[in-house]
């Protein structure tokens, strides 16, 4: 039987949906590490089928360094309307944007690898792949741009 206050842990620290927490707690025995293991496992499962998805949706999100010398542009694409007027999806755009602006990325894939700067435990890519098995949908990046002041 599933403990409720592990279940309700695991999801608020992953953030994933109750049914998808209280499968792998049940997996696991109520462990939660391995729970969460078992969750990550899940991730790359649901990023392959979601891999032939068409992604419709989405929003192109900016950032401007506070001292004006840097802006970024990122498109970020999902499968819906529904994911995209999400406010969790709003500050994923939000910080992939900063980051942009932060780490100066020379394309998509270098962004990818980059440890997220709000949490070195992470890159960009598991971000990605957290918000895919949180929505349910594939999300991509499609398109970054980079701008700094003065460069031709």
């Amino acid at each position: 039987m599933t403990d409720y206050k592990k279940l309700k842990d695991l999801r608020k620290k992953t953030g994933v949906s109750f049914s998808a927490c209280k499968k792998a707690l049940d997996k696991s025995k109520n462990d939660i590490k391995k729970a969460e293991q078992i969750l990550e496992e899940l991730g790359a499962i649901k990023m392959k089928e979601k891999n032939s998805r068409t992604t419709r949706a989405g929003s192109i999100f900016s950032y401007v360094h506070f001292n004006g010398y840097v802006a970024a542009l990122l498109e970020l694409q999902c499968e819906t309307d529904f994911v995209s007027n999400n406010q969790e999806f709003k500050n994923l755009g939000h910080d992939i944007a900063m980051q942009i602006a932060s780490l100066k990325p020379k394309n998509i894939k270098d962004l990818l690898n980059q440890d997220f700067v709000k949490d070195p435990t992470k890159k960009i890519s598991d971000l990605i792949n957290e918000a895919v098995l949180k929505f349910g949908e594939k999300i991509i990046i499609s398109r970054i741009i980079l701008w700094n002041l003065g460069e031709k």
